[in-house]
C-alpha cells in the first residue's frame, strides 16, 4: 500500500481501493506551510516550491494544484508526511529537530518550577499569564477546536472519490455500539491537597454516573498510599502515572529522558497502569519509545494555553509506533479558572459541541487540587451534569482511557470485506463495531451508520 493510502486506510479503515494517489513531482527540501483548501493550513514539503517559514500572511494553496488522471489523484505534497508533521507537532521544530518554546534548559524555567511548589496559585497564574501572553494572535493550530488532520483527511477522501467517480465509501465506524463522539474524564493529581480530596472527587463523578482516570505523581509531590491505588481501583476508576516528580524537566535531553523513563515504566508495573501522562503537558513525541506503556495522553491538540505550545491538531486518537496517543481536546480547569478567569462552563461547551460534531474525542482534564474550593466546583459539577445529558441523549460514549486504548486497538485491526453486493467487518471486536458510510455532498464528505448492523 502506497504512503498516501495509508493515511486514509488507517483513519477510516476502509477498503484499500478507494483512494489512488501519487506525487505530481520532486518535493523540495526544505519544508513549510501552506494551505490545502480555505483555512485548513498544513505543514510540509511541496514540490511547487510554494511554502512558508510562517503560517502568517497569505499561503500558497496546494488544492489549485492538484489533478487527476484515470482516477488517480497527483498531489503537490505527500499527505503521509503531512499528517505525521502535523500529529508529531514537526511544526515547532528548528532545524536541528528541538522543539521551539520548549526551552528545557532555561534558567528561568528550571528557577520557576524549583519555586513553583511554594507559589501560591495567585502568584503562578500571573507569571503564566505574562508567558501565555499574545496567545490570541497565534494562528495556527486554531483554538478552541483543531480538526486539520480530520480536514485533509476528508478533502483527500473527496478527491479520490470523485476522481474514481465513486459516491459512497464504507468504513468501519469510528466508535462501538454506534456511538456517534466519545468523551473522557481525567484527574491530575498534582499535590497533596488533591490526593486528599480524591475520594469526594469520585463521589462527585459517581453521583452522575461517570468514571475518570486518575493520574498520579509517583515522586517527591506527595505520599501515594496504597489504600488510595486500591480504592480508586475498586471503585471502578482507573490509574495512570503522571510523569516522574511533575518537575518539568522530563524532556529535557534525551540522555536524562531515558534515564527517567525506565523509572516512571516501573511505577506504571507496580501500579498496573496502562497509560502515562507527562507534567504540565511537556512533550516529544520522538521520544515515546521509551514509555513502556499502552498508551499516552500528553499531547493537546491546541496548545495555546500551555507552557509548551503547538498541539497535534486532532480529535482523535493516533499511533505513535505501537503507542497510542489520546490527545487532550478542551482545556484544562486551570486554565480555564485562573488564566482565561472564567468560571462558566461555556468554553467546554462550544468544544464539546465542536467535536461532538465532528465524531470526534472530548478529552478532559480536571484536576482535583483546583476544584476543592465552592465555585471551582460547582462549575465542575456543571459540566459533569452536561456530560451526562449528552449520554442519556445518545450523544456521546463516556469512556475510560483503556477502554479507547482497547477500542482503537481493535479497530485498527478490523476491514471491511466485500459480501456479496454488500459488505461486512472483519477482525476481533467486530461485533462492537458498525459499518458506516462516506458520501460525497459537493467537495464534502457526510457520514451515516448503517441502520442494517
Amino acid at each position: 500500500m502506497k504512503p498516501a493510502m495509508h493515511a486514509i486506510v488507517d483513519h477510516y479503515r476502509c477498503p484499500e481501493n478507494v483512494a489512488g494517489f501519487e506525487l505530481a513531482g520532486k518535493l523540495g527540501d526544505d519544508p513549510g506551510y501552506f494551505c490545502f483548501g480555505p483555512e485548513t493550513i498544513c505543514y510540509g514539503s511541496s514540490s511547487c516550491g510554494s511554502s512558508s517559514d510562517r503560517s502568517t500572511g497569505p499561503l500558497y494553496d496546494a488544492l489549485a494544484d492538484v489533478t487527476t488522471h484515470d482516477g488517480t489523484v497527483r498531489l503537490p505534497f505527500d499527505p503521509s508526511e503531512v499528517i505525521e508533521n502535523l500529529r508529531y507537532e514537526r511544526y515547532q521544530e528548528d532545524g536541528d529537530g528541538n522543539r521551539n518554546g520548549l526551552r528545557g534548559g532555561s534558567v528561568a524555567r528550571s528557577l520557576y518550577y524549583a519555586l513553583r511548589p511554594c507559589l501560591p496559585v495567585s502568584i503562578r497564574r500571573h507569571i503564566q499569564r505574562a508567558y501565555l501572553s499574545g496567545w490570541k494572535d497565534i494562528r495556527f493550530p486554531q483554538w478552541p477546536v483543531d480538526r486539520t488532520v480530520e480536514q485533509c483527511l476528508e478533502r483527500l477522501l473527496a478527491l479520490s472519490m470523485k476522481a474514481q467517480g465513486v459516491q459512497t465509501v464504507p468504513f468501519v465506524w469510528f466508535w462501538p455500539d454506534r456511538a456517534t463522539s466519545c468523551t473522557i474524564m481525567t484527574h491530575d493529581v498534582e499535590h497533596l491537597a488533591g490526593r486528599n480530596f480524591c475520594s469526594q472527587l469520585m463521589d462527585l463523578d459517581d453521583s452522575v454516573g461517570i468514571k475518570s482516570a486518575f493520574q498520579i505523581v509517583p515522586e517527591g509531590r506527595y505520599p501515594v498510599p496504597k489504600a488510595l491505588l486500591d480504592e480508586i481501583r475498586s471503585r471502578g476508576f482507573e490509574i495512570n502515572v503522571h510523569d516522574l516528580n511533575h518537575s518539568g524537566r522530563l524532556f529535557s535531553n534525551r540522555k536524562d529522558f531515558s534515564r527517567l523513563a525506565e523509572r516512571i515504566n516501573q511505577y506504571g508495573r507496580e501500579y498496573g497502569a496502562d497509560g502515562f501522562r507527562s507534567g504540565a503537558l511537556y512533550r516529544n513525541q520522538a521520544w515515546f519509545d521509551g514509555l513502556d506503556f499502552s498508551y499516552d495522553m500528553s499531547v493537546p491538540s491546541v496548545a495555546h494555553l500551555d507552557p509548551q505550545r503547538g498541539g497535534c491538531c486532532t480529535v482523535m486518537p493516533f499511533f505513535i509506533g505501537t503507542l497510542l496517543e489520546i490527545p487532550v481536546t478542551t482545556t484544562q480547569d486551570y486554565t480555564l479558572f485562573h488564566i482565561l478567569n472564567d468560571y462558566s462552563i461555556d468554553v467546554w461547551k462550544q468544544q464539546i459541541a465542536a467535536i461532538t460534531r465532528h465524531h470526534g474525542l472530548a478529552s478532559f482534564i480536571v484536576h482535583p487540587d483546583y476544584v476543592i474550593a465552592k465555585r471551582a466546583r460547582a462549575t465542575y459539577q456543571a459540566l459533569l451534569e452536561h456530560l451526562a445529558r449528552m449520554r442519556d441523549d445518545g450523544q456521546t460514549w463516556i469512556a475510560l482511557p483503556r477502554e479507547v486504548d482497547r477500542w482503537w486497538r481493535q479497530r485498527s485491526q478490523m476491514s471491511v470485506v466485500r459480501d456479496g453486493h454488500g459488505w461486512h467487518i472483519e477482525g476481533p471486536g467486530k461485533e462492537r463495531a458498525r459499518l458506516a458510510c462516506a458520501a460525497l455532498d459537493g467537495d464534502r464528505l457526510t457520514f451515516t451508520i448503517d441502520d442494517r448492523n
